[in-house]
């Protein structure tokens, strides 16, 4: 049963617990299949594919056959939702292009900003228990927005050596240029430093579990990658008057991703904390992945109660949700005043889930806490930006001694005579 707890006695470690560090145990296994991977490439990949997911493909890649067979086996409706999704994303996201910037306000002068598409990437997709379209479209439709050469796709296989046609229609639709059948850290290796079938890239994205976390982590610096993602969150800032039993619903579409998920409410009103721990427990009972969500709400969920909607925003800030419901008379009233979230659903009739697949905004969000500093995934994390200044030789001289000047009084001549000989 959720707990129900109250704003003014909670302690600051018991708003939110997200420590996402790997065991010791975790990160030496990781290390051990990175140096696998660097060493033996393709053939540790295969190896590492029949232990831990019970495959042994043909290829590594996906075939253009495969993807043709994929487009044939998936249902008509879907394929006009996965269009219609992929369009909204495409839309959105358009929107966070970027253009550079040139001063050309002085003399001789002239300097600005560019800004140029990284030129290969990898997208990590679970498999949960298909490899997620929505992730893929998530993912892809951002970096080739951006102007992405090549974007690979990775993602465990089933037993029988194959992904998902839902799966490989988006990676279609979203416009991948290939498709792996290689999940866990062996893929993020893979993607990091190259195999016989695998391309190095150069920068890795997408979610995953503790060992596609910890991977992520260890080979940064190798290649960028975009985030390190833990559990899913939500939380929800309801007032009084929101129903119990939409609130509950939330709260439980997070809770079934995962047993180490976090759902948390956060209202003004004891009766609707109350109505909704009771609404809860009759909506687990009916849920298919009710073990999982249960664990989930059992261990992580929570019902904090303040006495004024200034109050449940401060929580807020301080949680600094993945996802946030503002289920309030007036949303956007609260809207300026929300600095930590990574997605905010405004109104009583936004769910979380309307991000999670359909509306357009990314729903690779930035998770345990780190909203207070990062965002999400977009456009922006597929492009570099690079500065550039030219002066002519009355610009440089206008100016020589001053920098002359400032290199001597940091002890650094060969930079003064660098300007001055000019």
């Amino acid at each position: 049963m959720m707990r129900i707890l109250d704003f003014d006695a909670l302690r600051p470690e018991e708003f939110l617990n997200r420590d996402i560090r790997a065991e010791e145990d975790v990160s030496a296994a990781v290390d051990e299949v990175i140096a696998n991977v660097r060493k033996k490439g393709d053939a540790a990949l295969r190896e590492y594919t029949r232990r831990f997911d019970g495959a042994d493909p043909a290829e590594l890649r996906v075939t253009e056959a495969e993807l043709d067979i994929a487009l044939e086996q998936v249902d008509p409706a879907f394929l006009q939702t996965l269009e219609e999704a992929a369009e909204n994303v495409r839309r959105f996201h358009e929107r966070q292009r970027h253009n550079g910037f040139l001063l050309a306000d002085r003399p001789g002068v002239v300097m600005g900003q560019r800004w140029t598409p990284i030129e290969r990437v990898g997208v990590c997709v679970p498999r949960s228990p298909e490899a997620f379209p929505s992730t893929i479209l998530m993912n892809v439709i951002p970096a080739r927005i951006a102007g992405v050469r090549y974007i690979a796709l990775v993602t465990p296989p089933r037993k029988d050596g194959t992904v998902s046609a839902g799966a490989l229609a988006a990676a279609r639709i979203a416009g991948a240029d290939a498709v792996f059948k290689v999940g866990g850290a062996q893929a993020v290796a893979a993607l990091a430093y190259g195999t016989e079938s695998l391309p190095r890239v150069d920068k890795i994205v997408g979610p995953g579990g503790i060992f596609v976390a910890t991977a992520k982590r260890k080979v940064f610096g190798q290649v960028a990658i975009d985030m390190i993602a833990g559990p899913s969150e939500i939380l929800v800032l309801a007032d009084g008057r929101m129903n119990p039993k939409w609130v509950a619903a939330d709260l439980l579409s997070q809770a079934e991703h995962d047993v180490l998920a976090s759902a948390v409410l956060v209202t003004d009103s004891w009766a609707l904390a109350e109505a909704v721990q009771a609404e809860v427990e009759a909506q687990l009972e009916a849920l298919p992945r009710k073990d999982i969500a249960r664990r989930s709400i059992e261990d992580n969920g929570k019902i904090i109660v303040t006495d004024s909607l200034d109050k449940a925003v401060e929580a807020v800030n301080r949680i600094a949700p993945e996802h946030l419901e503002l289920c309030v008379e007036e949303p956007f009233a609260l809207l300026p005043r929300i600095q930590n979230a990574g997605s905010i659903f405004l109104g009583r009739t936004t769910p979380e889930a309307l991000g999670d697949y359909f509306a357009g905004p990314n729903h690779t969000l930035p998770t345990s806490g780190t909203a207070r500093f990062s965002s999400p995934l977009g456009v922006d994390d597929f492009m570099k930006r690079s500065s550039f200044l030219c002066y002519d030789q009355e610009a440089l001289k206008d100016c020589g001694a001053k920098i002359a000047e400032f290199a001597r009084q940091e002890g650094l001549e060969g930079h003064a005579r660098s300007v001055l000989l000019r």
